[in-house]
């Protein structure tokens, strides 16, 4: 499998030599240890090198990346924002943000504007406003991601982590945006929000049914609220449990080693016909204590009577390892718990 990192290839670099007259560029960057260096050290290893090579005046070196960036698309082009994000000092402010933007066209600037968004933030989000109002989508789009108080990979944003607001009317201006590529982005933004500022997702439910795609934002949006079960997020998507809803003949394996496989199934009732949220929760055990996790199985209109079946893997992660010990899982019906059922993981082989 090829790593992420592997996208700056010998023949990208060596047409990237080329587009800046330097024929030894690929051997300068690969040098010394490039075969250690992570994706985003390889990313400035490249911008730093590009230096050499480009106009030691700022302007005329903004110019010269813009004109060679439409001829490396992608992700590798993340190279030419990452200049800017380095190069430009404060007097080079509005020329730095001009490049930004027209170099996010072809790849994306989402994690060099963070540096300006950091410097000052007010004079920042006055571009990323007239970003938002763009023709081109990938300009709205980094008016959205550009200002994620969490974005993975990039800078965090302590501000707007402490107080969202001041970013929220860029995100309003897109909450009926056109592309999914924007959608997108705006119910990450928000979903971000969500988990430490709950309300300020909650307040925007209300515009739901006012739009298509307001509606597949929030939705996306929510998601974090959703599999917590805030009742007033189940209610405003009409989540409310109607007559009288069971669940019963929950089995599960036993016991299972780490690196098995869970299987569990159960009986879902409904006395009413209704759409249902349907989720199961794994209390997880740690190193200390425990944590749980919920995942979803299925939203939808359920009648009478269905058995479900669902197995969960307990291969190691880099995003989970698993300890032995008793877990315990948790089937929930819009949120809210209707049986559980404990079951162990062992170090070895189930026998």
């Amino acid at each position: 499998m090829s790593l992420i990192k592997d996208v700056f290839t010998p023949d990208w670099l060596n047409r990237l030599g080329k587009a800046v007259q330097a024929p030894d560029f690929r051997n300068v960057v690969q040098q010394g240890d490039w075969e250690e260096l992570a994706f985003k050290q390889r990313v400035r290893r490249i911008g730093t090198t590009l230096a050499r090579y480009v106009p030691a005046d700022f302007d005329q070196a903004a110019t010269r990346l813009e004109t060679i960036a439409p001829d490396f698309p992608g992700l590798p082009g993340i190279v030419f924002p990452d200049y800017i994000e380095v190069h430009a000092t404060m007097d080079d402010w509005d020329r730095a943000l001009l490049a930004l933007e027209r170099l996010t066209r072809h790849s994306t600037s989402e994690f060099a504007v963070r540096r300006f968004l950091l410097d000052d933030q007010e004079r920042f989000l006055e571009v990323a406003r007239r970003w938002s109002q763009a023709d081109d989508e990938h300009i709205r789009r980094l008016a959205s991601e550009g200002t994620r108080p969490r974005l993975p990979w990039g800078q965090m944003i302590p501000s707007l982590i402490a107080d969202p607001r001041p970013a929220l009317p860029i995100l309003d201006r897109l909450l009926q945006d056109e592309a999914l590529y924007v959608r997108k982005s705006v119910a990450n933004h928000l979903n971000d929000i969500a988990k430490t500022h709950p309300e300020l997702v909650i307040k925007r439910l209300e515009r739901l049914g006012t739009h298509p795609h307001t509606d597949w934002i929030l939705r996306h949006a929510s998601r974090t609220l959703l599999k917590q079960g805030h009742p007033d997020v189940l209610k405003a998507f009409g989540l409310v449990t109607r007559g009288t809803v069971t669940v019963d003949e929950l089995t599960v394996t036993s016991t299972l080693s780490i690196g098995g496989e869970l299987t569990f199934t159960f009986t879902l009732a409904t006395t009413e016909p209704q759409v249902l949220r349907i989720e199961y929760a794994i209390d997880y055990v740690k190193k200390r204590g425990t944590s749980q996790k919920v995942f979803r199985i299925s939203e939808r209109q359920v009648r009478d009577k269905e058995t479900f079946t669902k197995r969960q893997s307990f291969r190691n992660l880099t995003t989970r390892v698993h300890y032995p010990g008793t877990h315990q899982l948790t089937i929930l019906i819009n949120g809210e718990a209707y049986a559980t059922a404990a079951f162990n993981v062992t170090e070895g082989e189930t026998e």
